[in-house]
């Protein structure tokens, strides 16, 4: 037989193996001195040669087991220069070993190739958080069974395995470092900024893509601020500012990892926010009772509204006095009233002191605390700030629900990025979703004829288009 490379006679000594059932390798074995023309080259079989004796095998309480029988089956090639092509000059067919069978003749280390195409769908699959026997056994379905697949469950392992070590071949600092330099030369756009300590150690991490910028210069007036979720490796916390668009679609704006959550830290975050968006300022934003982030807030923009998030009061309500809402208790209720019914100062006034009274809560520590920062929260004093309807950061708390579908708390840096990318991706696409029913659907709205409220029917969106803003409208036109 003739091959016009030694790469196509490989192909066929590993087919042949294949389906003869053994493993196989290539030995190079002379090159021409003159040109470098490989003039020689032997093909033998996987169990060719027996393993190197080690004279601390009997310290070994489980050896390995041999894989090398020195089996002679081999194919040499000669370089024949006339005909530029390689030809069989020696051939041997006799193991001296078992043969696999047809069955498992796939799991050969030399039949097995796991392809580009391959590499780029085990990615997917682990990217979206799929466990490595389902997607093992959903890849293997698709083409008929594992013996068809071209790799095995231990060649996936590995090459996730060489995937990480290879992203974090710079250590974490470097390779986040990389990462953030490669986002930004990609696209200028890209804002992100590191903070050090003494020791030139990254502590906080901020940054905010293309869109994200984008979106806060067209919805950034009221936006929310949360770090109540720590998904990361160090557990460290992770924050994210987010806002409504005008679908009413939760929108991101930046995200940033922090060492702590002190007042120095925060201070540092929120003029780093300021400077990625040219100092534009927000009008509102809602925070958790955080009062290192309140000191925070208070000195980097003085004379923006800090509004507490309603969901969290309650939630710490439940937390502090649990012990009230007992036995078919009303407190809850009261209290929700005290925080959403109310539209005068003194109504409030009134039914906080006959809410303590009731309760004889009149000394709580935890009510005295947060009636401190009534301002903050209390419908009554809320209802000439500009909130779009917002009153909570449950913006960032259905953004961490959907990040845990996608992140661990044992990721390393790295994956970490890349799976909040994924998360991003998706908020983006609802975007273009929303966007999508709103030109392809027409609200059906009840209300009275007005040619004011038909023309407001065309300009806003569906989404903010109910009867309440629409007689809201009418009453101020």
């Amino acid at each position: 037989m003739q091959f016009d490379t030694v790469d196509a006679a490989f192909q066929f000594w590993r087919k042949y193996g294949g389906r003869t059932g053994f493993g196989v390798r290539k030995v190079y074995a002379n090159k021409s001195r003159i040109d470098g023309q490989i003039t020689t080259v032997r093909f033998v079989c996987s169990k060719e040669g027996n393993r190197v004796a080690d004279k601390r095998d009997h310290l070994t309480k489980n050896p390995r087991a041999e894989t090398r029988t020195n089996c002679l089956v081999r194919l040499g090639l000669q370089f024949n220069r006339e005909s530029s092509k390689f030809e069989v000059h020696d051939f041997v067919h006799e193991h001296n070993h078992l043969l696999h069978t047809p069955e498992t003749c796939h799991m050969i280390l030399s039949q097995r190739n796991l392809t580009d195409s391959q590499a780029i769908h085990i990615d997917f699959a682990d990217d979206s958080r799929l466990k490595p026997k389902a997607a093992h056994q959903f890849f293997s379905q698709q083409v008929g069974g594992k013996e068809n697949l071209g790799y095995t469950e231990t060649d996936k392992k590995n090459y996730l395995r060489s995937k990480q070590q290879k992203d974090m071949a710079y250590g974490e600092a470097g390779s986040l470092l990389r990462y953030l330099h490669n986002q930004s030369c990609e696209n200028p756009s890209f804002q992100y900024a590191v903070q050090l300590d003494s020791e030139e150690q990254i502590t906080n991490i901020f940054w905010a893509d293309t869109r994200m910028i984008i979106a806060y210069a067209h919805f950034g007036d009221v936006i929310t601020f949360d770090t109540t979720y720590s998904t990361n490796k160090e557990y460290r916390p992770f924050g994210v500012f987010s806002g409504f668009n005008h679908h009413r679609e939760t929108v991101l704006f930046e995200a940033a990892l922090l060492y702590d959550e002190t007042a120095e830290s925060f201070k540092w975050l929120f003029q780093t926010f300021l400077e990625a968006h040219k100092q534009k300022k927000p009008k509102t934003i809602f925070t958790d009772e955080d009062p290192a982030m309140a000191n925070a807030l208070a000195e980097v923009l003085p004379d923006m509204l800090n509004g507490v998030c309603s969901w969290h009061i309650m939630q710490n309500g439940i937390k502090h006095l649990g012990y009230l809402m007992k036995d078919g208790s009303f407190f809850l209720t009261d209290f929700a009233a005290c925080m959403y019914e109310h539209e005068e100062e003194k109504e409030f006034e009134d039914a906080w002191n006959a809410m303590l009274c009731k309760y004889n809560v009149c000394s709580n520590p935890w009510l005295e605390k947060i009636y401190e920062i009534k301002e903050k929260w209390a419908k009554c004093y809320m209802k000439e700030v500009f909130t779009i309807g917002m009153r909570s950061t449950q913006l960032s708390d259905s953004l961490n629900s959907d990040l845990k579908a996608y992140l661990k708390s044992d990721m390393d840096i790295m994956r970490f990025f890349k799976q909040f990318e994924r998360v991003a991706n998706e908020k983006h696409y609802k975007e273009i979703e929303a966007e999508y029913n709103s030109r392809q659907k027409l609200p059906r709205v009840k209300v009275q004829k007005s040619p004011v409220l038909q023309q407001a029917a065309k300009i806003y969106t569906p989404s903010s288009i109910s009867k309440k803003n629409l007689i809201g409208l009418q009453q101020l036109l």
